[in-house]
């Protein structure tokens, strides 16, 4: 199972929301690059970015940053909010960006997403937010009537690389991931499952571990706080 260190980016710099609610941002950082860096240098293979403006308003708001990121290291990097057009994923990786992800597009234009996972076999990954079993959208604000579990076999079969699950209730509140969940989404699709939100320990990482077939999981605020050394994670994960 992969460690991945998130980085979320809000007017460009480095911060963390709790739950989503982009009025609780506390910043971590102002140059996404160095901390990239870091994570790189801890043994991290691949980073996970979110562009937070661009999750809320539909359109990529941190570019420069997320430049500086691509030239400062060497890892993979995935990259997901408001990439909500064809165009927007062309552009990204051709910037670099190894895997987009898709959440609010995949859920409210299939075909954009059938369309971008043609085009870029293997780089587009859908994103589901999920709050009491039910799918989110734009940024966590609006909650749909659409279960987890079903959409992520819907974009299975659309043709998406991998899924990146959130637990909202969960996300930057230090509670540790929801296993069931997690569990239910992994053994739903046969596409690689990325696990994030609330995991804050070694004890989160193990737990996650236990899920068979679980590719990798995401981890924030906990790398910020300190309360989880990302060394000490990958290290565990290697055995």
């Amino acid at each position: 199972m992969l460690v991945i260190p998130a980085i979320d980016l809000k007017d460009g710099l480095c911060v963390r929301l709790l739950q989503g609610r982009k009025e609780d941002a506390t910043v971590y950082a102002d140059n996404p690059a160095e901390v990239a860096l870091r994570w790189e240098s801890l043994g991290a293979k691949l980073i996970h970015i979110v562009d937070l403006d661009g999750a809320f308003t539909g359109s990529q708001r941190n570019l420069e940053s997320i430049k500086g990121i691509r030239q400062a290291v060497k890892a993979e990097l995935e990259l997901g909010g408001g990439i909500r057009d064809l165009k927007t994923v062309r552009e990204l990786i051709r910037l670099g960006i190894n895997r987009v992800i898709l959440g609010t597009a995949a859920v409210k234009d299939p075909e954009l997403l059938r369309e971008a996972c043609r085009s870029f076999p293997g780089q587009v990954l859908v994103g589901i937010d999920a709050k009491g079993g039910m799918a989110a959208v734009k940024g966590w604000v609006e909650v749909t009537g659409v279960r987890a579990k079903g959409l992520a076999e819907k974009m299975e079969s659309y043709g998406a690389a991998g899924i990146i699950y959130t637990d909202i209730s969960r996300d930057g509140m230090l509670t540790g991931p929801n296993i069931e969940a997690t569990r239910e989404i992994v053994q739903s699709v046969k596409i690689p499952v990325i696990a994030s939100g609330g995991v804050s320990s070694l004890d989160d990482i193990k737990n996650l571990m236990g899920i068979k077939g679980l590719w990798g999981a995401i981890t924030g605020k906990a790398l910020y706080t300190g309360s989880l050394e990302l060394k000490e994670a990958i290290r565990l994960t290697k055995g």
